[in-house]
Formats: C-alpha cells, structure tokens, sequence
C-alpha cells in the first residue's frame, strides 16, 4: 500500500523544511490583503512560517512577510500577525 504525500514547505524566517501542516500559512489574497490561512487552502500567494514565535518576530521584523508575498502589507493587518505571534509559543516545536 502506497503512503499519501505529504507537501514539504520552507519557513521563510529559518528556512528549514517541514510538512505544510505543521507550518502556519500566511496568504495575500486577490484583493491585495493580507492574512491568516488557518486552513491553508484560500486562493493567492502564500508563505509559510514556523509555529514559534521566534520565526514570526524574525519575519515580521526583517520585512520576510513582505519579500516572499511580493506586497507591502498594511499596518492593520501587520498588526494582526504581530497580535498572532504574541499568542504563540517561545520556541518552535
């Protein structure tokens, strides 16, 4: 019996690999904004970082969001990822 693939991604704040499913998605949508992807699957350019709070404040401070979604993001929805990555752990797991 053949095992299901399961999709690799980078963190773009440490770069290390992991299954999509244990990274939170960050997509721009159509309309240009910015936001969560709780379930991964909404339509538009997405990034992907680690469930720490490490990778989120690297990325969010060094403009990483920015680069890998190609857009400049709006100082109320940067402020909803900061808000997000307050409420994650101190390391990764």
């Amino acid at each position: 019996m053949r095992r299901k693939h399961a999709p690799q991604r980078t963190c773009i704040a440490c770069r290390q690999v992991r299954p999509a499913r244990e990274l939170i998605r960050i997509v721009r949508l159509p309309s240009s904004e910015v936001e969560l992807d709780e379930t991964g699957k909404k339509s538009g350019r997405g990034a992907y970082l680690c469930p720490g709070r490490a990778c989120w404040e690297a990325a969010l401070t060094e403009r990483l969001v920015e680069h890998a979604l190609k857009t400049e993001i709006a100082t109320e929805e940067k402020e909803a990822l900061r808000q997000h990555c307050r409420s994650l752990p101190a390391a990764s797991p």
